[in-house]
């Protein structure tokens, strides 16, 4: 196991959604892996090392509340875009009038976590890339409040704020088990051609989901 850090990461509002949702979004009852790992690589990111979520701490009662929104339904067409560049008369716009649709999404509030995760190195290490030296970058990022861009919780409009966890003992909201069901775990980005998702069943004891020896589904 590579070099270990404790992230505490709370927020107003968050909104990991379910991908078997279609249309209107409804979230799952905790933070997922791969948002915490897309939170760590908001911090620090480098080719020569991999984020990899060992825990997940949940700090407060699960808490939902609903909202709805206006939305814009369609993006622009791709296949416009070169022929205008080229000089072609193409609508290159959305109009709102005619695209704007209303949906609900479920979302949580009030969110606090501890993710305990560790780094590994990558083949695309270079001579001068070390743990030790991705470990002082990431402490020293931490403690400061240093990030390439601002963490979130699912999506951008829900930022996510954060700090270096200390704490030897970690406060939970729960105690005993509970099973949250299937969750999903992270992408597999392994052929570009066939990305595919895994899931694992999310099992969580005192209020902490243990990611090390959990079993995944493809």
């Amino acid at each position: 196991m590579g070099i270990g850090v404790k992230v505490k990461v709370w927020g107003e509002y968050a909104l990991f959604s379910r991908p078997e949702m279609k249309v209107e979004r409804c979230s799952y009852d905790v933070i997922t892996p791969s948002a915490a790992r897309g939170i760590l690589e908001a911090i620090y990111w480098h080719p020569g090392m991999k984020w990899v979520i060992d825990k997940i701490y949940v700090q407060k009662p699960v808490q939902f509340t609903s909202i709805r929104r206006n939305e814009v339904k369609s993006k622009i067409s791709s296949n416009n875009v070169l022929p205008v560049y080229n000089g072609a008369d193409k609508p290159l716009y959305i109009s709102t009038k005619s695209d704007i649709v209303q949906r609900a999404s479920l979302l949580l509030r009030d969110v606090s976590y501890v993710i305990e995760a560790h780094f590994e190195m990558t083949e695309k290490a270079v001579e001068s890339d070390n743990p030790g030296k991705f470990k002082d970058i990431i402490m020293r990022r931490l403690k400061r409040g240093e990030c390439y861009h601002t963490p979130y919780f699912g999506c951008r409009e829900f930022p996510a704020n954060f700090c270096l966890c200390e704490d030897e003992k970690i406060e939970t909201a729960y105690s005993g088990e509970k099973d949250l069901g299937f969750m999903l775990y992270d992408m597999d980005f392994s052929d570009l051609d066939n990305i595919q998702p895994m899931f694992f069943r999310a099992l969580m004891k005192d209020g902490v989901i243990n990611l090390r020896d959990c079993e995944v589904i493809r």
